[in-house]
């Protein structure tokens, strides 16, 4: 297993990507990265002989579409937004998969769990850009919703070096 430190930083991989659009599409487009990590989290659900390990991977699914509901809930025609927004990120999905492919099941969900946090770092920060009190409520709600998950896969981390 490759240490902590030299896994890669998503933040600089994904950057590039978030540079594309403009401050007030990213929202949009990192709701459509939650529905990729749903994925994610799906495919090691379906892979894991752990029953409490699937129920809480499902969870942890159900939570980044939640988390992407809540944000395209904000967006009135958001479908349509978002199509014109992936138009000049059409390879958001390859580069994400790309990422995580090198490593294994241990070392994706440390990245997936580094992913959740950053993500809480960015719907903060959204947060405080906001200047709706309802969107503000909603960012928030999603930093919360990421930092469940990352704790799971912390705490999968932890129990893996033990």
């Amino acid at each position: 297993m490759t240490s902590q430190a030299s896994l890669p930083d998503l933040a600089q991989a994904l950057g590039p990507l978030l540079q594309r659009v403009s401050i007030e599409e990213q929202p949009l487009l990192i709701a459509y990265a939650e529905r990729l990590a749903a994925e994610r989290y799906r495919s090691w659900a379906d892979g894991s002989t752990s029953a409490a390990w699937k129920a809480a991977l499902f969870a942890c699914a159900d939570r980044e579409e939640e988390i992407a509901r809540r944000v395209e809930s904000l967006y009135p025609a958001a479908a349509a937004l978002q199509k014109a927004i992936l138009k000049k990120v059409p390879d958001l999905a390859a580069t994400s998969r790309a990422f995580f492919a090198p490593y294994t099941i241990e070392e994706q969900f440390l990245l997936q769990a580094r992913g959740e946090r950053l993500g809480a770092a960015t719907w903060r920060s959204f947060a405080k850009r906001s200047t709706e009190a309802h969107a503000r409520e909603v960012f928030l709600a999603c930093a919360g919703l990421e930092e469940q998950s990352a704790a799971f896969l912390e705490s999968i981390a932890t129990e893996q070096t033990k």
